[in-house]
């Protein structure tokens, strides 16, 4: 289980006092949300060390920009860059307990194709007390089962989709030769006979090279069953993808929001979607959990928050991911536990997808 973050630099050599005190920083950070002062450091130290030690030791830190002081009385906190160095360097991820795994790979096998999403969305909510989100599978990568054609009031048809794993997708085209519902199912017959097996931009690719050899022929249902499909399937794949987000509760007991700036701030980011997704798609270049800090995104209102996601599913072919999961959250986060249960459920999800 590696953790990783886009474009950033390596950070300064601690020597082992330094690296015991940084550890124990954010240790105590993450449980108490509060500034954290020598003594209390030093008591918790695995090795004798004097509070006077320790205190010389956060001030390294703190020139080394590994740590900050609030306030001129306050103890020191871990600034992001600190955090960084924790999760690549000292960080050491603990595997969940068995029945913790056994009842989050019963919630996914249990729930249906066209929820297990959400399913995922709440448990990283609740078991992380942070904002879990899953970024729904690309359309361009899912291997289709049955496409259907409902006619609607005027000239709109709804398009429905439906995937070998059960997940549906659907949307709206107008078609102005008014089709009844008659021909419409025709032409989802014809349709589905190219579709079963494929991938959304090979069913493109098919019905292409169909058209092109009807050119000479004067089969006109099929010409215009053809023509019907290419429209009816030529949905932005990007605009397909959603963010999913099922619950924002647990993430508002962390002590951060009780500023109401920040809430705004990470609302604001949540209902920007495409910029998150971006985000996130930077994130996915390599394989394993990646975490990001606000910083190293260059996402204003992600300021003093963290991202911790990794890839689920895979494609077709077994080597592109489907989507992305993870969770949002203040960066005084318990990378320990959070990392290790964003990655199984990857897995579990990546299982549920290709049964």
């Amino acid at each position: 289980m590696r953790s990783k973050a886009p474009n950033r630099s390596p950070g300064p050599d601690l020597s082992p006092r330094q690296e015991a005190v940084l550890r124990a920083m954010v240790t105590t950070y993450v449980g108490e949300a509060t500034p954290i002062g020598s003594a209390t450091l030093s008591s918790l130290l695995p090795i004798n060390i004097s509070a006077a030690s320790v205190r010389a030791t956060l001030v390294d830190l703190t020139r080394l920009g590994l740590a900050e002081q609030p306030h001129p009385s306050a103890g020191r906190v871990p600034t992001e860059r600190g955090l960084r160095l924790f999760v690549d360097r000292l960080l050491d991820p603990t595997e969940l307990v068995a029945s913790e795994r056994r009842a989050i790979a019963y919630s996914v096998d249990e729930a249906a194709a066209d929820g297990v999403v959400q399913v995922a969305s709440q448990l990283l909510s609740e078991r992380t007390r942070q904002l879990g989100f899953v970024v729904t599978p690309r359309l361009d990568r899912v291997v289709l089962q049955h496409v259907s054609l409902v006619r609607l009031s005027g000239n709109r048809v709804l398009v429905v989709l439906v995937s070998q794993a059960g997940e549906t997708r659907r949307w709206m085209i107008e078609d102005d030769r008014a089709a009844d519902q008659a021909e419409l199912d025709r032409i989802a017959a014809m349709l589905n006979g190219r579709v079963v097996g494929r991938t959304l931009p090979q069913v493109r690719e098919a019905l292409e090279q169909e058209a092109r050899l009807l050119r000479r022929q004067a089969d006109q249902f099929l010409a215009r069953a053809i023509d019907f499909g290419a429209r009816a399937l030529a949905v932005d794949d990007g605009e397909a993808v959603d963010l999913v987000i099922e619950t924002r509760l647990a993430l508002l007991d962390q002590p951060e929001f009780r500023d109401p700036r920040r809430v705004r701030d990470l609302f604001a980011a949540v209902e920007t979607k495409e910029r998150l997704i971006e985000v996130l798609d930077q994130m996915m270049e390599s394989e394993g959990v990646s975490v990001a800090f606000g910083d190293e995104v260059e996402e204003p209102s992600l300021h003093r928050f963290a991202l911790v996601a990794t890839r689920y599913g895979r494609g077709p072919t077994g080597e592109r991911a489907l989507g992305v999961l993870g969770v949002i959250g203040p960066s005084r986060m318990d990378y320990g536990r959070v990392i290790p249960l964003v990655d199984y459920l990857s897995r579990v999800m990546t299982e549920k997808l290709s049964a």
